[in-house]
């Protein structure tokens, strides 16, 4: 099959939604190239694997995503490139968002991507390892989580992730009911079991997400604690949470908090972590959050990403 690789170059910020907006229009994949991510591999000077440069553009962000050629193809990029534009609306930075258009065979994407995926230590107490990297981890400390990420990948684990990882090993105590709200590859669902959860339920409206967390969650061999299930943020969930996570845009990090998120939270002391959020809407989901009855207890940051823990008291 023949496939058409479109490339939007834009900035840090601007990863999430639009890799949202590339994944409704019906992509096969998408490839982010971080101009960061080669600065890191450069000065870390890991011989083990070594970035190609010309993989990477000089600055910014190239996201790239994969659509099959069909005579419905330009339609579906004017599309995006409409609703690429229409995120300034939101206040998101968007760059200049440069989209350049080439073809490409499925055995070229099939498997190039997988140069730009390694194991990466996050937190203090996991490595994340792709499922076809022989690894074993030298740190007795760190247990490994294994993924495949399936349909969505990048050329790292990305600063949201970490944040949510670091606050999880913080946050979770051991038999804790744990409630992973846009689970994506199942990887905060996983790292909660492996941290003593009793209970994890993962929840993502997008069907191939579901299918990607069910699958890792095996391979990790923590489907007896964690399961997943399609559903649309919070709605129809009862109230049973000690932990809620949520590595979302803040667009959604707002719905949670107009969705009473606080009454899923069990007191006494029930935990809010969400990340994803951008420095600029840091105060502004603050305090939507404030207003939902919770009370920050702890904020993090790492390059332009916000995570915030917030707490229902009694």
């Amino acid at each position: 099959m023949k496939w058409s690789e479109i490339c939007i170059h834009t900035i840090e910020e601007a990863i999430d939604p639009i890799t949202n907006i590339l994944y409704e229009a019906g992509a096969g994949g998408v490839v982010i190239e971080d101009s960061l991510d080669l600065e890191k591999a450069q000065l870390a000077q890991d011989e083990d694997y070594q970035l190609d440069p010309e993989d990477f553009p000089i600055d910014g962000v190239n996201v790239k995503a994969y659509l099959p050629v069909t005579s419905f193809l330009g339609e579906t990029v004017a599309e995006i490139k409409q609703s690429i534009a229409d995120l300034r609306q939101y206040a998101i930075n968007i760059g200049e968002s440069q989209i350049t258009i080439s073809e490409r065979n499925e055995e070229e994407w099939a498997t190039a991507w997988k140069k730009y995926y390694k194991p990466v230590a996050v937190g203090e107490k996991f490595v994340i390892v792709p499922t076809w990297i022989d690894f074993k981890s030298e740190d007795r400390d760190r247990q490994s989580i294994e993924l495949d990420p399936g349909m969505a990948f990048g050329t790292g684990t990305h600063p949201t992730t970490v944040l949510c990882i670091e606050a999880l090993e913080q946050y979770v105590r051991p038999g804790a009911k744990v409630l992973d709200v846009g689970t994506g590859t199942g990887v905060l669902s996983i790292a909660s079991a492996k941290l003593g959860a009793a209970s994890v339920l993962g929840v993502d409206l997008d069907q191939v997400a579901v299918d990607s967390a069910k699958l890792n969650i095996k391979l990790n061999k923590v489907q007896d604690i964690a399961k997943v299930k399609r559903n649309d943020l919070i709605q129809g969930l009862a109230p049973h949470y000690d932990v809620i996570v949520g590595n979302l845009l803040a667009e959604l990090v707002l719905r949670l908090a107009e969705a009473d998120v606080a009454a899923l939270l069990q007191q006494p002391n029930g935990i809010l972590i969400v990340s994803g959020i951008i420095r600029a809407k840091k105060e502004q989901v603050a305090q939507a959050l404030h207003a939902a009855g919770l009370k920050i207890i702890d904020s993090r940051e790492k390059e332009d990403w916000v995570c915030l823990v917030a707490v229902r008291g009694e």
